[in-house]
């Protein structure tokens, strides 16, 4: 453990909890925990179903068959996509577990993963946990934050066990480009390895065509598992919702490791998502009011002399830092004498430095007043 970092978000959580304790009025835009209540038929099914005279007995890894067919029927209706629910859905204690233990189930100690860089910092946690090393794929502004597949040399290639992309990406928003799924199942059949999509941001997409799956290309399907979150999309990411599909051999493999760890979701959070998926008229994600957020934010920072393009998906603005500062530095001093918390971008890996993220689950007024308090100390 002397080697394992602490958890960014652990950091600012205690942070903001000590400045709070002190009175100070503290802003967070730091942690994309969406404000916005699930629906209240959600609710309302979740509390029927704990009613239920075995929800509290011991689940399985597997998962409830009506919870993988009602997945494998999501995917198709929502994607395109077929899925076998026998062997190719396998639900996850959200998709952070999911991505942690992957990194265990398929890395060995001294192998290599292959990270979006700047990415979910579990996309490094993970292998280092695993005993393994990660190098990362930057993604830069100047090739629209997607990954480089040619920069990665043969002999990385070889090395390399595992490759992860999230799109839309947090931290910058970006969706994937047309033909990038395709691209990464080919580098993936030439190098043997094992592909992971996380798409925590599916539903979370401003304007054009939604948000693909990896696995509607059959080459990433091939060699790979996508992840998805009902976290975002249904504001509830403290249910600890998701779901690992794709590839059998990789699901099998995951699955085979969980057994040893965990004993599975919650029954009545498994048949609640069972009828949640099902369901046509629950309140998606709040795409209105985060487009207003998103726009509000892109102006009033303008005006501050900190521009950003507003990003096409995900919850939240990734932001150049304005001064010659580092950004630890930066989010620091916004911190200190503004009493707002913004996250440094090298928190989600080396080709963040130089940017800070900004997360929209505040009110407009709240957001405008934490723009207004930087403002002020620039």
């Amino acid at each position: 453990m002397d080697t394992i970092p602490e958890y960014v978000v652990a950091r600012l959580n205690r942070a903001i909890a000590e400045a709070r304790a002190r009175g100070v009025d503290v802003i967070s835009l730091g942690i994309g925990d969406p404000d916005l209540p699930p629906d209240p038929a959600l609710r309302k099914r979740l509390a029927l179903e704990v009613q239920r005279n075995d929800a509290a007995r011991y689940p399985t890894n597997h998962g409830e068959p009506a919870l993988r067919e009602a997945v494998s029927d999501y995917y198709q209706r929502r994607f395109g996509v077929s899925l076998d629910p026998a062997t190719e859905v396998l639900p996850l204690l959200g998709a952070k577990e999911g991505l942690a233990h992957l990194a265990t189930a398929i890395l060995d100690p001294g192998s290599l993963s292959l990270i979006a860089d700047p990415g979910y910092p579990v996309y490094a946690g993970g292998p280092l946990l695993a005993g393994a090393a990660s190098l990362p794929l930057p993604l830069l502004p100047e090739n629209g934050f997607q990954p480089d597949l040619s920069a990665v040399s043969t002999e990385a290639a070889v090395q390399a066990r595992l490759l992860i992309v999230g799109f839309p990406n947090n931290p910058t928003g970006a969706i994937a480009r047309p033909g990038l799924f395709g691209e990464l199942g080919a580098f993936a059949n030439q190098h043997d390895l094992v592909l992971c999509h996380d798409h925590a941001y599916a539903d979370i997409v401003y304007e054009g065509d939604p948000a693909p799956s990896a696995l509607a290309d059959p080459g990433f399907r091939a060699h790979g598992i996508e992840i998805l979150s009902l976290s975002k999309t249904y504001s509830i990411p403290g249910w600890r919702i998701a779901f690992a599909v794709g590839n059998p051999e990789v699901i099998a493999t995951l699955q085979r490791l969980k057994t040893q760890i965990d004993s599975g979701m919650f029954l009545a959070l498994q048949r609640t998502a069972t009828w949640l998926l099902g369901q046509t008229d629950i309140a998606g994600p709040p795409l209105a009011t985060y487009r207003a957020r998103r726009d509000l934010a892109c102006t009033r920072l303008g005006e501050i002399g900190m521009p950003v393009a507003p990003p096409a998906g995900a919850i939240y603005l990734w932001v150049p830092v304005p001064t010659d500062e580092s950004s630890l530095a930066f989010a620091d001093r916004v911190f200190e004498q503004a009493a707002v918390v913004v996250t440094p971008g090298n928190a989600y890996g080396a080709a963040g430095e130089g940017f800070v993220r900004m997360a929209l689950t505040i009110p407009e007024d709240r957001l405008a007043e934490a723009i207004e308090r930087i403002g002020a100390i620039l």
